[in-house]
């Protein structure tokens, strides 16, 4: 078996009750009360409880800290490191994947963990499908523990890609999951893996996690804990850390290095490189005239990319272009298919004369009519308190206003949008595509067949809805080989796909937003120490994190 290079990092918790030292004053943690305060960004102005890291409403860190998956991929890196697998096989033709799962691992109530528990964990996504959230049962077909140590992944065809799929996946115990109805678990008291697995506390607007202390990393974590403020918005998120009221959190701050860096030089520091997930908007593909090519292209040639990386942005970002691709993925890049994707760059003139080549003519007061004669007008769904993202919105609405097109932004609860997102229920919405180690995940969330469902039913990928017979076929000449020449060819024809359908419309590479003070804990990754993205969002990368922070000792 191909044995991966071990490294364990860490992720990120919450202040504790404790007060921080003023700027400058770093304050000494005893490291057996060490709880660390951290905000992964605005979700909701309450908590429920909820652990089941299988569902899709499961708090933070159910699905990276207090449950673990196999691998994790370290997108700093471009690298997988092992986890609860220490190495993995492909048979040569790419259809079965043997993983050698870790020994001496035990579950925090003392009972062992073995590849049984993995088998059984993807046995319980077989069953309940809406609980398979990456769809890994489109492309297998079956997994056995052939032992206590080895598991068995045999796939319907060669799928490639789906080893940071089924690798991401945490494993749930064998032992306690067997005897519950897992579609309504609430999970109120974990049994895991992971590093911090004991709620220590749980209230509305706080909760806590204390350590595993039969952690299968020797001595750690190093930390007590981690503490979780219920965080309704931007706004109540930069507060808490500007008041020092958080150690750790992902967020986008507004001038991040004048009202955070450097009111304490010493300690506080921020880190966005462009490896997070790339934001777009999303067109429902099943609403008329979203249906239609020109229609979105028009529309994408309206917005105002530059001033929304400036403005709602803050500059932490650049303006995508029709591949979507960040530049950190510049090696994927295809030249042809930047200079095909003219619909990327504002053009006022030309969106009109587009939207009037598909018959959305301008009538009374210059407003375009849509099917049936009704003035044209899209409702932009976005996640209420992302401030970023709303106004972003804000700007695409005044965008499309200017070319005879109404728009509304309509904010909403995280959990709300994402539902609403899911089954198709949008015109337009501005979210998070996928990043991972090729360029394919990113481009069959948001045009593969297999990513999307009917209206009304759960789609975690493609909410647009867009499929077409040679994307599939092209995807599945992708998923079958790891030759880098003929992934080289396919991907290039993958994106010249994506640049002539424009199945939804790229806005800006994702910053990894993550902001930090060492003045009680230490540890954390940064520019100056990039082992891995700082952001404690996106599991179960910030396990890579979790398992390096220290209290301060100094």
């Amino acid at each position: 078996m191909s044995t991966l290079s071990v490294r364990a990092l860490t992720l990120v918790g919450l202040w504790a009750a404790a007060g921080c030292g003023g700027p400058g004053r770093a304050k000494k943690v005893d490291p057996a009360k060490a709880f660390l305060a951290v905000s992964i960004g605005p979700r909701q102005a309450t908590w429920t409880r909820n652990f089941n890291p299988l569902l899709p409403n499961a708090l933070f860190p159910a699905a990276g800290g207090i449950y673990e998956p196999l691998l994790v991929y370290n997108r700093v890196k471009a690298t997988y490191v092992p986890w609860l697998a220490t190495s993995y096989a492909w048979t040569a033709d790419n259809t079965r994947l043997a993983f050698a799962i870790r020994a001496g691992v035990k579950w925090s109530d003392g009972q062992p963990f073995t590849a049984r528990d993995v088998a059984f964990t993807f046995d319980v996504l077989r069953r309940h499908p809406p609980l398979d959230s990456r769809r890994v049962w489109d492309f297998l077909s079956d997994v056995k523990a052939t032992s206590d140590a080895i598991v068995v992944m045999t796939f319907r065809r060669a799928y490639t890609p789906g080893l940071v799929l089924v690798g991401h996946q945490v494993i749930v115990p064998e032992h306690i999951f067997k005897d519950v109805d897992v579609t309504a678990f609430a999970n109120e008291n974990p049994v895991a893996t992971g590093p911090f697995t004991v709620v220590t506390r749980f209230e509305p607007g706080v909760y806590e996690l204390g350590r595993n202390q039969a952690y299968w990393q020797p001595g750690k974590p190093a930390i007590a804990g981690l503490r979780f403020p219920a965080l309704a918005n931007n706004e109540q998120a930069t507060r808490a850390l500007l008041a020092g009221e958080l150690d750790w959190a992902g967020l986008f701050v507004a001038d991040v290095e004048g009202v955070f860096a450097a009111r304490d030089r010493a300690h506080n520091r921020y880190w966005f490189p462009l490896v997070g997930n790339p934001v777009v908007l999303f067109a429902n593909t099943t609403r008329k005239p979203l249906g239609d090519a020109r229609v979105r292209k028009a529309l994408s040639m309206a917005i105002d990319r530059p001033r929304i990386a400036r403005e709602a942005m803050q500059g932490y970002t650049v303006p995508s272009d029709a591949t979507g691709l960040a530049d950190t993925d510049g090696r994927w890049k295809d030249a042809e298919a930047v200079r095909a994707g003219t619909w990327t760059t504002r053009n006022v003139p030309r969106a009109n004369a587009e939207l009037d080549a598909a018959g959305l003519k301008r009538g009374a007061g210059g407003a375009r009519q849509g099917p049936g004669g009704a003035p044209l007008r899209f409702t932009i769904d976005v996640v209420a308190g992302w401030s970023d993202w709303e106004s972003a919105a804000r700007i695409i609405a005044e965008n499309f206003e200017e070319v005879g097109v109404g728009a509304t932004v309509s904010p909403s609860e995280h959990a709300a949008y994402l539902d609403r997102a899911r089954r198709g229920k949008f015109d337009l919405c501005v979210g998070s595509s996928l990043r991972g180690p090729t360029p394919y995940h990113f481009y069959r969330g948001l045009m593969g067949g297999e990513a999307t469902a009917p209206v009304g039913e759960l789609a975690y990928e493609n909410y647009g809805r867009f499929a077409s017979k040679e994307v599939d076929e092209t995807l599945r000449k992708f998923e079958a080989t790891t030759d880098g020449d003929t992934r080289t060819l396919l991907n290039k024809r993958i994106q010249a796909l994506f640049v002539e359908n424009a199945p939804a419309l790229p806005l800006f590479p994702g910053p990894s937003w993550g902001e930090y003070t060492s003045a009680r804990f230490t540890g954390f990754p940064d520019q100056d120490n990039p082992y891995a993205r700082l952001a404690p969002h996106d599991d179960p990368e910030p396990l890579l994190v979790m398992t390096e922070l220290k209290p301060r000792v100094d």
